[in-house]
C-alpha cells in the first residue's frame, strides 16, 4: 500500500536568480535544469531518513538499509518511460550531474543504455514537468520504498504577508509515494516537509 502526499515548493525568485547566474549554461555545452539541485536535495533528507533509501529483500522479509545513494531518473523516451540509473549522487556536482543527466536520457532514447543503467537505484524520482501536468501519482519501483514525482514547475505571484505586497515565486508541485509497510504517514509528512525547506534554502546544494 503507498500514501501519497502532494505540496507545493516554494522557491523565492532571488534563490533562482543566483542559481542562474552562478550556473552559466553554455559553458561546455551544458543546459543546467532544477533536476540535478533536486537530485542533491534528495539526497540530504535520504541521509537523516534512512529508510527510504532502503529495500525490501526477495522475501519481503528484512529491511536493507542502503548507505549509497543511487538516484533512478525516469526519462521519457518513444518507447515509454525508462529509469536509468544515476550512481552516487552524493559525491557530484551540479555540473557532473547535469553532464550526466543529459548523456544518459539520450542514450535512453537512442535505445543503447546498456541493461547494467537501468539498475542498482536505490530511490527514484520521476520529473515529468516537461509533459505537464500539476500532480500525478508515481508507482513505487520495487524493490524500493519510495519514490518521488514531479510535475511541471511554474512561476507564479505569492502574497508575502511581510511585504503585504504579491512577489514572484517559483512553484514546484511534487508527490511522494512509498511503502507503507516500510514508511508510516508521519515519516512521509516529515519527508516532504524536509524536502520543501531544504530546496526554499537552495543556495547550499550548489557545492
Amino acid at each position: 500500500m503507498c500514501i501519497r502526499d502532494r505540496p507545493n515548493v516554494i522557491i523565492p525568485a532571488e534563490a533562482v536568480s543566483r542559481l542562474e547566474e552562478s550556473e552559466d549554461p553554455e559553458k561546455e555545452g551544458i543546459k543546467i535544469t532544477f533536476l540535478p539541485f533536486l537530485m542533491k536535495a534528495s539526497v540530504l533528507v535520504l541521509k537523516e531518513m534512512t529508510r527510504f533509501n532502503s529495500s525490501l529483500d526477495e522475501k519481503e522479509e528484512n529491511l536493507i538499509i542502503k548507505k549509497y545513494f543511487h538516484l533512478g531518473v525516469a526519462v521519457d523516451t518513444p518507447s515509454g518511460l525508462m529509469v536509468p540509473c544515476v550512481k552516487d549522487v552524493d559525491k557530484k556536482t551540479i555540473r557532473e550531474l547535469s553532464k550526466e543527466l543529459v548523456d544518459i536520457s539520450q542514450r535512453a532514447r537512442d535505445k543503447t543504455l546498456r541493461p547494467n543503467g537501468l539498475k542498482g537505484s536505490t530511490f527514484t524520482i520521476s520529473s515529468l514537468g516537461g509533459i505537464g501536468g500539476t500532480a500525478f501519482a508515481p508507482i513505487v519501483n520495487p524493490p524500493e520504498v519510495a519514490i518521488l514525482g514531479v510535475s511541471k514547475s511554474e512561476w507564479k505571484p505569492v502574497f508575502d504577508k511581510n511585504k503585504k505586497e504579491f512577489v514572484p515565486r517559483f512553484i514546484m508541485p511534487f508527490s511522494l509515494s512509498y511503502d507503507h509497510r516500510v514508511i508510516d504517514g508521519a515519516s512521509g509528512a516529515a519527508f516532504v516537509e524536509k524536502l520543501s525547506q531544504t530546496l526554499e534554502n537552495i543556495d547550499q546544494l550548489k557545492e
